[in-house]
């Protein structure tokens, strides 16, 4: 029998922003996507389910405003990646900045 998937542990604060408040879970690979070939092909099974981040609900938002959903599953996979754009480098610096109880108004 194959030993089961874990899910990385949640951290005390958004893997982004740094900040710590209620956290959610980014999938990097799209769930929605996870049957898609090119997304099989690229990615392992295992790979697809546990390549996550968890994020505050602010920085979530913001990656899912920027980016498309192939995006993500080709491009921005990694939190490497995520902030190597220049938009969401530049949020998350910002929010950084922000008290544990701000949230953004978009």
């Amino acid at each position: 029998m194959a030993d089961p998937i874990r899910l990385p542990p949640q951290p005390e604060v958004c893997e982004l922003c740094a900040r710590p408040v209620a956290l959610t879970r980014h999938h990097l690979i799209p769930k929605a996507l996870h049957d898609k070939v090119y997304v099989q092909k690229r990615y392992a099974r295992h790979e697809r389910i546990t390549a996550t981040l968890w994020v505050c609900r602010a920085c979530h938002n913001q990656i899912h405003r920027l980016f498309s959903e192939k995006e993500l599953a080709l491009t921005y996979n990694s939190r490497k990646a995520l902030l190597s754009d220049e938009r969401m480098r530049t949020f998350v610096e910002w929010l950084a900045r922000k008290p544990p109880g701000f949230v953004p108004k978009h």
